[in-house]
């Protein structure tokens, strides 16, 4: 299951919306005969491609063997013929799934078809990694949202920005970089009417490879904002847009204003910061860190430390 995940990485720019997909063919005494992970959206499935894989000389060997697959095989058609039926044509004897799949036309039928067809079906190997491997779209189909990343810069004595909102050079040349490796990644941006007026940012992927997020500007008036932004009035207003255009995803980098409004609906998943030596000694405060949250990494880059912090318990809608 953990080469699953390995192979399943490889999806990270490319699958979205759907899932990142590992899987893995072991033959009765233990050999990989075929492995794979999921194409671009619109090709196969991780399991189409690991079948793909297997040898001729090795097809004789599909009857005794076991398939292992980081999320529950699908069980509709989309793009692509259930990959359920699939691994039941191909006559396996066992299947291991890291876990279920929550998409409402999945959720466990893949798991009963094939056992309904005589496949010995084990869900829940490695869970939480399988889970956290695709925590952007298992948050969408399971609350009907985006997974939201909080993230923000601050000085040593926690400053987000100078006297009167004067913009602070917080981050270093690499940390920046990081900042568009993390946007590359996202389906969307949003930051406050105050942050677009004082930073004029472009909250586009220079650094990094891959395709720009969805810039959103909450903003009551549309005067002013560029054209390749998107405006919206409210919260809710930007969360019905993202579910609706299928964005798994938000990055909020607005001012202390936007960032206290997602914190106080507690609509958000991981809060990440960015803390320099710097003193700034007056401007705006950096949002307090909320309650029933916890530290799951922290790095140093330069001399700046980059703090991730998630919710203590699980997500709530």
């Amino acid at each position: 299951m953990r080469r699953c995940l390995q192979l399943a990485s490889n999806g990270l720019l490319t699958t979205k919306p759907n899932p990142m997909v590992g899987a893995v063919i072991v033959s009765a005494d233990g050999r990989i005969i075929g492995e794979g992970f999921t194409s671009p959206v619109g090709g196969p499935h991780a399991e189409v491609n690991a079948f793909a894989s297997v040898k001729a000389e090795d097809e004789f060997l599909l009857n005794e063997a076991t398939i292992y697959v980081s999320l529950e095989p699908c069980s509709h058609w989309g793009h692509t013929p259930p990959c359920c039926d699939l691994i039941i044509s191909k006559g396996v004897r066992r299947c291991v799934c890291g876990c279920v799949d929550p998409f409402t036309k999945v959720q466990g039928r893949g798991i009963q078809r094939m056992r309904e067809a005589g496949i010995t079906v084990t869900v829940g190997v490695l869970e939480e990694d399988c889970k956290a491997m695709n925590r952007r779209f298992m948050t969408f189909n399971e609350h009907r949202r985006p997974y939201i990343i909080l993230k923000w810069a601050q000085t040593a004595d926690g400053f987000i920005s100078g006297r009167d909102g004067a913009p602070i050079n917080i981050s270093t040349p690499f940390t920046l970089m990081l900042s568009h490796k993390l946007r590359a990644e996202s389906d969307a941006i949003l930051i406050g009417r105050n942050t677009l007026e004082t930073d004029h940012p472009r909250l586009n992927v220079r650094q990094w490879t891959g395709h720009d997020p969805e810039r959103i500007v909450l903003s009551h008036s549309s005067v002013g904002v560029p054209g390749d932004f998107v405006c919206l009035d409210n919260i809710d207003t930007v969360m019905e847009r993202l579910v609706r255009e299928q964005r798994q995803s938000l990055i909020v980098e607005g001012g202390a204003q936007t960032l206290k409004a997602f914190l106080d609906r507690r609509l958000w998943d991981e809060i990440r910061v960015e803390t320099s030596p710097l003193l700034a000694g007056v401007g705006v405060r950096a949002p307090l860190l909320p309650d029933g949250i916890e530290l799951a990494s922290q790095e140093r880059y330069d001399d700046n430390l980059i703090s991730l912090y998630r919710k203590a318990f699980p997500s709530t809608p």
